[in-house]
């Protein structure tokens, strides 16, 4: 089982879109949100998928929902590094 950890830019993101998904949406597309990406991380953490590779060397790129997708590297064989949730209606070249 592999270990995961946030950065602090992937913590936020990740309670932004919460706060802004309960404020604009409902609770349920929260709580959908929060469940899609706890699958993704369970995937993560049991190692036997990887997702797309960007163009950003070692960083792979995960679809949580259609507004949000998911940046992460591998820092070694057990550890799993969550970069940011990034919202994908954001300049590319922001992030």
């Amino acid at each position: 089982m592999r270990r995961i950890c946030w950065t602090s830019l992937a913590r936020q993101d990740y309670y932004d879109n919460i706060d802004y998904l309960l404020m604009e949406w409902s609770e349920q597309t929260a709580q959908n949100f929060i469940d899609a990406a706890d699958h993704v991380e369970q995937l993560l953490k049991r190692g036997n998928v990887e997702f797309e590779k960007t163009d950003m060397p070692g960083v792979y790129r995960c679809v949580i929902c259609s507004q949000v997708s998911l940046f992460y590297r591998l820092l070694e064989f057990d550890t799993v590094e969550l970069l940011r949730f990034w919202n994908n209606y954001q300049k590319p070249s922001d992030l």
